[in-house]
């Protein structure tokens, strides 16, 4: 239930006098912000089948792009176009949720500008000068971060990350404050609020290796499998109430428990990340155990997207966001859930940590929770915010046939990758006489050349669905 009884009720997605399509000019900040997501999730991609072909041809782009830049762009990128995604989500969901204008669309967009102009310096910085140079020149010697996964970032960007974050917190807080709350915007502030301050965790590098990496994973862990998904929660929530008319207390009631469900799992399941980095005994029975209950949040997900939309009171005309919205609870469950669940029992982990079913675990995750309920939130605002309700219906097919052909791509690539990864325990980790890390990649290296053909089909759902919204908008001009 809404925590302030001040607004009337009001139909889901009704019309304003001011605007026919969406209640607040600011909500258009969000539109940049999804652009550029859009624009960075394609830079991703290429660099992933950069990748994919250096693991079958090992010279591809060397020395120009090793294998090591070309897989810290591939992922920072990830990181960074769903940070867009989220904010772009932020930006356009709390002033319709709080029922007034954005505190200040000015430093909304300032803050965008920075962040992208800090993003793409990073991503040139990893391409044109080695790291170790980049680590000297960006003061990293002054306060070490740099140098570990996911958080290769120079320490000058990192400081610049806080300070977008603050920025934009800062912006959606008061927004808040001084308007109606609901337990969505509530959900989402309490997600992006985590967010950052589990990021100031990779500012904390210590020498002993065992605490650097126990840590590491407050960041890692808690965004991805902790508050992440309650970002994911609040989005799903909120695109429901406006796509099904259902009542809001029956989808906060959902929402309640399936956040409930992520903190108890996720928080402790953290566990197991530390089975074999040194730490005490007793995180892989922790860490086991909550492992195996980390799905349950996700098959919520599936259960309440799948209710909602059977529930509806009303057809709305963005079909390919209700799509959208509904792929997003399959995906996440089969791939967080069940790919996840597949690996992360200790017993098993001892054999598959570090393998290719890890990445193949990773791949649909990412693309199943977060890829997809970002295009589900652009999906239905981006429409609203260009002045309609919904795209045409020849743009929403050639939408629906971009989901496919992702989707359907991002499931042959998880299958080719779980094949490849077991293969690789077979023949790498058991056995009276296991072979050596390469011998195992040249044996399995055909199901690497399945992975980058589904790939390149993935990468072309992705440019069929850019190329939806200019369908849309040559229709518009003609109609």
């Amino acid at each position: 239930m809404s925590t302030s009884a001040k607004a009337a009720p009001r139909p889901a997605g009704g019309p304003t006098p001011a605007n026919m399509h969406i209640r607040f000019a600011s909500q258009t900040v969000a539109k940049p912000y999804f652009v550029a997501a859009i624009g960075l999730f394609v830079g991703q991609v290429i660099f992933g089948l950069i990748m994919g072909l250096q693991y079958v041809i090992g010279d591809f782009l060397f020395p120009e792009i090793p294998f090591n830049v070309a897989r810290m762009v591939h992922t920072n990128l990830l990181i960074v176009w769903l940070l867009f995604g989220f904010m772009g989500a932020g930006y356009y969901l709390i002033p319709e949720e709080s029922e007034r204008e954005l505190h200040s669309p000015l430093l909304a967009k300032i803050t965008f500008w920075v962040f992208l102009v800090a993003g793409a310096l990073t991503i040139v910085g990893y391409l044109a000068v080695p790291y170790a140079t980049l680590a000297k020149i960006t003061g990293n010697d002054l306060l070490p971060t740099m140098g570990r996964e996911f958080l290769e970032q120079p320490t000058i960007t990192k400081i610049g990350i806080v300070l977008v974050a603050l920025s934009f917190l800062f912006n959606l807080s008061m927004t808040v404050l001084k308007g109606r709350k609901t337990s969505i915007s509530l959900v989402m502030m309490l997600g992006l609020w985590g967010l950052a301050i589990f990021f100031l965790f990779s500012f904390y590098n210590p020498h002993n290796l065992v605490l650097d990496k126990y840590f590491w994973w407050w960041v890692v862990h808690l965004w991805v499998e902790g508050v992440w998904e309650l970002i994911m929660g609040a989005m799903l929530a909120f695109v429901l109430v406006k796509v099904t008319g259902v009542d809001r207390e029956i989808i906060e009631k959902w929402l309640y428990v399936i956040i409930a469900m992520t903190l108890i799992t996720g928080i402790i399941g953290t566990g197991h990340h530390y089975f074999w980095i040194g730490t005490p005994g007793y995180w892989q029975v922790w860490g086991s155990v909550f492992s195996a209950l980390e799905p349950i949040p996700f098959f919520m997900m599936t259960l309440f997207a799948f209710n909602m939309v059977n529930k509806r009171r009303r057809e709305h005309p963005n079909k390919a966001a209700v799509l959208w919205a509904l792929g997003t609870g399959v995906m996440a469950f089969l791939g967080a859930g069940v790919w996840g669940f597949l690996h992360t029992l200790a017993p098993v982990n001892y054999l598959t940590h570090g393998t290719q079913i890890t990445a193949s675990h990773g791949h649909m995750a990412f693309y199943g929770a977060y890829a997809m309920v970002v295009m589900t939130m652009i999906s239905y605002t981006m429409p609203l915010m260009r002045g309609r309700e919904a795209n045409s219906n020849g743009a929403q097919v050639v939408e629906m046939w971009a989901f496919w052909l992702m989707t359907i791509a991002m499931v042959f690539i998880t299958l080719f990758l779980t094949g490849a990864g077991i293969l690789q325990v077979w023949m790498q980790r058991m056995g009276e006489q296991p072979l050596g890390f390469m011998a195992t990649q040249d044996k399995i290296a055909f199901f690497y050349w399945l992975r980058e053909a589904a790939g390149v089909v993935f990468f072309a759902g992705l440019l069929l669905y850019i190329v939806s919204f200019f369908v849309g908008k040559r229709e518009a001009a003609r109609g």
